[in-house]
């Protein structure tokens, strides 16, 4: 850091609040090229596209006759729109929009080979909606330039975009727990010379009123000092946004709510620690939100929503038959190696909680030995644990022991997604421990879920307050969107044999 913060704060002393003016912050003439992280998602996935069209163009004009204007080139929209559609899809299969990894050169272009590849071979083999791509040598000419293009604009991306002028520069309010989670969070990225790559912000440092952490380092980070340093070290530093890293929001004193509302009329953006990290980790800090409840759960419900609960049911309804007749299926096959390597009950019934609390009977194929419990009582499933069957260890991998609760979906105790449910046992226990764990009660418990698709199975209380995190996020969050995005990734953990 270049500014020495005491000497500015010796300097500040010396003067009245009322000796300097109110101004605009001086922006420099990188500001406006620092891209926010909703930017960043929306920039590479319109260049992707761009290339991923144009590839197609081009292979289709080298592979027939070359036509006359560029109109007829791009008169059939609906093979453009049909592979900006499967990309999409197929983008959500392999999540190749995480910033953290597209900042990772490596990992960015292992993501978007599989995607691309996907895509290519996807789209070959749908009918009417796309050119009649007979050739196999259009099929490699498509295939590899928009391989080859989309890989070099994420090297580019990696190397170029996620570099200090093109993120984010913040000033974080609080240096105590939250803001020392805040910047543990940034240090998560994957590239550790550079602790923010990835992220889209830049902290340039803490403001905090504490006499004893004036001067010092938190994390690596200097605190610059008290809220009267707040609005000229934002301008000082050109930062682009004020982040307030305090839980206890209701416990701000009227000089520091005045200097943000400083900042705010100044233009810069002021948002919370929660907001951040939620918008990062798609998780809600249930550690840090304290007593504001819109932090963690919605606090209204429009009609939009509304609409989207019955949609939700809908299809809740048309995903049970069809799994019943998957179940119907899979029984003999599950029978005959239960039967082979451990003799006993086919299903297993199990108390869960569901929605508003209420108990109900969750049903699964058994995947432990019979009895399990009968000697320890309700306890976690823990990795390599020697309760589990040969064949319930391929049932768990590929989900398949979760299929009958098809039958749970039907009867309405469940969803096709939602948070996973737990055991009454342990729902009292991690009540107790756990900040808002029975806010997840808020919607019914699903197969799959936000937190399964984003987070290993967990069988600690550090792990079920991860897994709450994502479960609030989802209950806050609920969309069709949300929701096809969970099926997606559901279907990747399954095809990787992921599951626990």
């Amino acid at each position: 850091m270049s500014l020495d913060s005491r000497g500015f704060n010796e300097g500040l002393s010396n003067r009245s609040k009322a000796d300097y003016v109110l101004t605009s912050p001086k922006r420099g003439a990188g500001a406006s090229l620092r891209l926010r992280n909703s930017e960043r998602k929306v920039l590479l996935f319109i260049i992707d596209v761009l290339l991923l069209n144009t590839a197609l163009m081009v292979a289709w004009a080298l592979g027939n006759d070359t036509p006359d204007t560029l109109a007829q080139l791009l008169d059939p929209f609906k093979w453009y729109i049909t592979l900006t559609v499967v990309w999409g899809l197929v983008a959500l299969f392999f999540d190749v929009y995480d910033l953290a990894r597209a900042a990772s050169t490596m990992n960015s272009i292992r993501n978007v080979a599989a995607a691309v590849a996907t895509t290519v071979l996807v789209y070959t083999f749908i009918p009417q909606l796309t050119p009649p791509l007979i050739s196999r040598g259009i099929i490699f000419i498509f295939g590899g330039l928009a391989l080859v293009s989309i890989a070099a604009w994420r090297v580019v991306y990696a190397n170029l975009f996620a570099q200090p002028r093109f993120t984010q520069r913040a000033l974080v309010v609080g240096a105590g727990l939250a803001g020392r989670t805040l910047v543990d969070m940034f240090r998560t990225a994957p590239d550790d010379a550079n602790p923010y790559r990835g992220t889209g912000y830049q902290i340039m440092g803490f403001v905090d009123d504490s006499v004893q952490l004036n001067g010092q380092d938190v994390r690596g980070i200097p605190v610059l000092g008290g809220h009267s340093v707040l609005v000229p070290m934002a301008q000082a530093l050109d930062v682009d946004e004020i982040i307030l890293a305090i839980t206890h929001r209701h416990d701000i004193v009227d000089g520091l709510f005045d200097e943000l509302l400083r900042c705010r009329e100044l233009g810069l953006r002021v948002t919370t620690m929660s907001t951040i990290y939620e918008r990062l980790l798609a998780r809600v800090p249930v550690q840090h939100v304290g007593r504001n409840l819109s932090d963690a759960l919605p606090m209204d419900e429009d009609a939009g929503h509304r609409l989207y609960l019955v949609a939700k049911r809908v299809v809740d309804l048309a995903a049970s038959l069809a799994g019943m007749a998957v179940l119907a299926l899979v029984i003999p096959f599950v029978a005959i190696s239960n039967r082979m390597f451990s003799p006993g009950p086919l299903f297993y019934r199990q108390w869960r909680v569901g929605a508003g609390g209420r108990p109900f009977h969750c049903i699964k194929f058994r995947s432990m030995v019979p009895d399990a419990e009968k000697h320890t009582g309700a306890v976690w499933a823990r990795s390599g644990d020697d309760r589990i069957t040969p064949a319930g260890r391929v049932m768990r991998k590929t989900r398949i022991d979760e299929l009958p609760q098809f039958i749970n979906v039907l009867r309405g105790e469940m969803s096709l997604i939602g948070p996973r449910p737990e055991r009454p046992e342990f729902v009292e226990s991690l009540a107790k421990t756990v900040p808002l764990y029975r806010a997840r009660h808020a919607v019914r418990p699903g197969i799959t879920g936000w937190a399964q698709v984003q987070y290993r199975y967990g069988n600690t209380v550090d792990d079920s307050r991860i897994k709450l995190e994502y479960d609030l996020y989802y209950v806050k969050n609920a969309n069709m969107l949300l929701d096809l995005r969970i099926i997606l990734r559901t279907i990747s953990v399954m095809l990787q044999l992921k599951g626990q």
